[in-house]
């Protein structure tokens, strides 16, 4: 039986291994020039390909409860299993994250590239499926200048996230004339543009914090961790993790802000007593003066601005209790409105896609194609930052690739 796997990335990797370890006779038909490229760029090149803390509240999506029989039936234990049977040795770092022991993405690409040439999967690159059609039973992949038939045919082209590894968005197309409606894709995982003067100011600011999203009637979602100031307004894992839900209310048309606490170990309360103590202790220094080494210095002044202090050279030991706080208001709850995102070419991943109430839950073939599986990024789940976009490509991939190749 000829398969035919569309998109050669992550998901289109697992589903052609799968597909070939079930017999089938498989070709990857990937538009770049080589499969896999954008597994190198995962994870700072280090390939965080999956998480300990599994679990489906970590993903997102219209229909999102229908990807759970998929992320069962190809769990954590199943990938851990299947990329040390590969070779690699999983290394666990901070947050449940699993990495190869080699901390290198090359090293995952590698042993599956090994993988797929041993079962005998075919490539073939620099070619882009502009149309898709069945016809008779036979699925005909047409390209520009060639076209080539298989009877089942694994949709595996990406979203629309890092457009420059390949993910453009013409899988969505290719679902389209197929029957499927899609759910208009947005970036995930992509920093934020926020409202404000002083950002070219304290451009690489880094600091750990936490940052909450929210709008005027409620806080949609928080995080911490590593938080990084750019000359557009913010970035770093934290922000990432909230970026899909704050962009998702921004596309309803609601006003979206975020609110950043530089200083999450302690309260309000302990803030005012470290600043008076200090304070009391250096009063013949001016504000500014007062704050350097409390604070990154870039910092200082914009904060003072920003709490409605004028005259910085006033004596931080003639601060009275008020204006403490006005400083520690800043610290502790710095708002900003969220004005945009960047854009696909930053985004890690992609909301949005098919619908998966249009797929079978439990073998992903199309549920208006007979013979069409659909996979990874182009299905409307998009998951949190730490592995879990990994992980539903490996469980996507090796569900459509087993069913494709087991089901008459």
């Amino acid at each position: 039986m000829k398969t035919a796997v569309i998109g050669g990335g992550a998901s289109g990797l697992m589903a052609a291994i799968a597909a070939a370890r079930n017999g089938a006779e498989v070709t990857i038909y990937e538009k770049l020039n080589r499969v896999g490229k954008k597994i190198l760029a995962t994870g700072n090149g280090r390939c965080n390909y999956t998480n300990m803390n599994m679990s489906i509240d970590r993903y997102h999506g219209k229909n999102i409860k229908l990807a759970e029989n998929v992320l069962n039936f190809f769990d954590l234990n199943k990938t851990l299993n299947f990329f040390e049977g590969l070779g690699i040795n999983p290394y666990v770092g901070e947050l449940g994250k699993v990495y190869p022991s080699s901390l290198q993405a090359s090293s995952v690409l590698d042993v599956l590239r090994y993988e797929a040439e041993r079962l005998k999967v075919k490539e073939i690159t620099d070619f882009e499926v502009i149309e898709l059609r069945k016809s008779k039973g036979v699925f005909s992949i047409i390209g520009k200048d060639n076209a080539y038939e298989a009877e089942k045919v694994i949709l595996a082209s990406g979203g629309k996230a890092s457009p420059q590894l390949g993910s453009d968005g013409k899988g969505y197309e290719l679902a389209r004339s197929l029957g499927h409606r899609i759910i208009e894709p947005f970036p995930a995982l992509v920093q934020l543009k926020l409202k404000g003067q002083y950002f070219k100011r304290i451009t690489g600011i880094r600091f750990d914090g936490v940052i909450k999203g929210f709008t005027d009637k409620k806080v949609i979602r928080e995080d911490e961790g590593e938080i990084l100031f750019t000359e557009y307004g913010i970035s770093g894992p934290p922000i990432l993790q909230i970026s899909r839900n704050v962009i998702e209310e921004l596309n309803k048309g609601h006003k979206v802000f975020v609110s950043v606490d530089m200083f999450p170990q302690f309260s309000k309360v302990d803030l005012y007593d470290l600043l008076s103590l200090r304070f009391n202790k250096i009063g013949y220094k001016s504000m500014e003066d007062g704050m350097v080494g409390f604070i990154n210095k870039k910092l200082i002044t914009v904060v003072l601005m920003e709490a409605g202090f004028d005259d910085l050279n006033k004596k931080c030991g003639k601060l009275n209790k008020k204006e403490i706080y006005k400083i520690i208001d800043i610290l502790k709850e710095w708002k900003f409105e969220v004005t945009g995102h960047n854009t696909w070419q930053q985004a890690q991943s992609t909301a949005g896609g098919v619908d998966m109430s249009e797929v079978n839950p439990k073998t992903l073939e199309s549920a208006k194609v007979k013979g069409l599986y659909l996979t990874g990024e182009i299905l409307d789940v998009d998951g949190d930052c730490g592995g879990f976009n990994l992980q539903w490509a490996w469980s996507s991939g090796y569900t459509a690739g087993y069913f494709s190749s087991t089901l008459v």
